[in-house]
């Protein structure tokens, strides 16, 4: 084989393999970054769709959000069109909690945490199965989980008042704790001690 049809292989397997990489990457923007996108847009149309889930003229919801320089809960207002049913507006509570506060304060539950279920008793207790993306939001410490964790218990019992306890579950299961903290063994009552300008132990 002479030299220029060598040159001429070898050019020929570099691009290639040049087209086989490009290939590989657009394959993993399309199939693995596209649809991620994607998947937010549809989830923050969902959770709009569920906050106005309701039928009758907006109201107001309070929501609690950790500060961790005031070591407290901040409340924050917002409009909502509460759903009939308790355990969907137990459900518009948390998808709320999960959009944020519109401080700069922290996120009890990250933007991607998807609320499996929510179960109401008789005696006041609310069962809330949630994701395991919500852990990827708590920062590291007993006092910043402990804030996150009533941070949901207070919000959901002022906004629903048959609710006096709330039970934190992780992907349908019972867990200790979130990072090692804060105890979620036991269904967990609201502490409004905890919130900035409320009333004190």
């Amino acid at each position: 084989m002479s030299l220029r049809a060598k040159l001429l292989w070898v050019a020929l397997l570099l691009v290639f393999a040049g087209g086989i990489f490009y290939l590989r990457s657009l394959a993993k923007r399309i199939f693995f970054e596209l649809p991620s996108h994607s998947d937010e847009s549809a989830k923050a149309r969902l959770s709009e769709a569920v906050l106005q889930s309701g039928s009758g003229p907006n109201e107001t919801a309070v929501l609690f959000f950790p500060s961790l320089s005031a070591r407290m809960l901040v409340a924050e207002s917002r409009p909502i069109k509460w759903a009939p049913a308790e355990a969907d507006r137990v459900r518009q509570v948390l998808l709320a909690l999960a959009e944020g506060p519109n401080q700069r304060l922290g996120h009890p539950l990250a933007a991607a945490t998807n609320v499996r279920a929510v179960f109401l008793t008789m005696d006041g207790t609310a069962y809330v199965d949630l994701s395991g993306d919500l852990l990827s939001s708590v920062y590291p410490g007993i006092e910043a989980e402990s804030l996150a964790v009533y941070s949901i218990v207070n919000s959901i019992t002022v906004n629903i008042p048959t609710v006096k306890r709330v039970k934190i579950l992780i992907q349908g299961q019972e867990v200790d704790s979130l990072e090692g903290h804060a105890d979620l063994t036991d269904a967990i009552v609201p502490d409004p001690s905890l919130v900035k300008g409320g009333p004190g132990p």
